[in-house]
């Protein structure tokens, strides 16, 4: 007799299938932009895998790196690459394995259904606090005929250690000199002081966003979808206003350079249809495990999701991995001891 239950319990997903034998519990920590993949991936794979139940904890990249290198969890999650040094740090060697391609859309909450277009300076000129106002001559130049409210921007950021905020940096940075000088690219950065409002994960800022008349925020684009909060057309590297979608976020992906250890941007990509803030996130793990039977579970997992997983992508607002993507992921997945 099987008995499945799926709960979701704030930022924690957990999915066990009940059966004679306990099954074995494997956890993980970090990216709230993987978390609607994680949600249901873990559903999905129940049918595969009735042995195994999954916690996750949707803290943020940050949470995740810290998490995993202190061995508290089986798996992080992140959308920024780690380091070098964080690498060298950590007690033992960890693999990137990418498992979802998305992008970071820009959310804003303005009276009337408007449907804004803007570009990296516009944007990076918000974050700066140089442009305070959304009938600005800037914004207004990017969207003619368009009826601009006289209403004050409120800037939303992460309070959090940040993948969503890494690549969302990392993209002003590649386009907008002032930024890459002054804030520059990270999970965390300093943002410039009297920004606007620092929310806790991406859910913490679509739902400010949301709420604060003149809003504007950054988020992974199922949580624009899931809240119905309206997105901006980004400009991209050929000029063209591009809006974020499975397709967009495969053309950039599509002209990403990816090495063998899969430590890769894809932001400002260059193409025709490539949405320019957009990037990968990985699940992080050690290449020697600490418990045989934790590790197996989570290898036969990750080796599903990568495959089989994939085909759930666009339905979920990313876009799957290319096939010879998941073939290198499965070679470096069977590294793991």
């Amino acid at each position: 007799m099987k008995k499945t239950v799926l709960s979701l319990l704030g930022g924690a997903v957990l999915l066990a299938t009940q059966t004679n034998a306990a099954p074995v519990n494997v956890t993980g920590a970090g990216s709230t932009f993987d978390y609607p993949a994680f949600t249901k991936w873990f559903e999905a794979y129940k049918a595969v895998d009735s042995g195994v139940q999954f916690n996750y904890q949707s803290i943020g990249s940050g949470g995740g790196i810290n998490n995993l290198t202190r061995q508290t969890v089986d798996f992080g999650a992140s959308d920024a690459p780690m380091t070098d040094a964080a690498m060298a740090a950590a007690p033992g060697k960890i693999l990137h394995i990418p498992v979802v391609a998305g992008g970071v859309a820009i959310i804003y909450n303005l009276p009337g259904e408007l449907k804004l277009k803007l570009d990296g300076d516009t944007l990076a000129g918000i974050y700066l606090g140089n442009i305070t106002n959304w009938h600005d001559p800037k914004i207004a130049a990017l969207n003619p005929g368009v009826s601009l409210p006289d209403l004050a921007i409120v800037p939303v950021h992460r309070a959090d250690g940040s993948g969503t905020s890494f690549i969302f940096t990392d993209y002003l940075s590649s386009v907008n000199p002032a930024w890459a000088d002054s804030v520059g690219k990270a999970s965390s950065v300093k943002w410039p002081a009297g920004i606007g409002l620092a929310a806790k994960g991406s859910e913490g800022v679509a739902g400010q966003v949301k709420q604060v008349s003149g809003g504007i925020g950054y988020a992974e684009l199922a949580y624009a979808n899931q809240n119905k909060i309206p997105f901006a057309d980004v400009k991209n590297s050929s000029g063209n206003f591009i809006s974020p979608a499975p397709d967009s976020v495969s053309a950039a992906l599509a002209t990403a350079k990816i090495p063998d250890d899969f430590r890769f941007s894809m932001v400002n990509a260059p193409g025709e249809q490539a949405y320019p803030i957009a990037g990968a996130s990985w699940v992080l793990v050690y290449q020697k495990q600490k418990a045989a039977d934790h590790g197996a579970k989570l290898v036969a997992f990750l080796k599903w999701a990568v495959t089989d997983g994939q085909k759930l992508s666009s339905a979920l607002d990313y876009a799957p991995l290319p096939e010879a993507v998941q073939q290198n992921e499965l070679k470096l997945l069977n590294t793991i001891k």
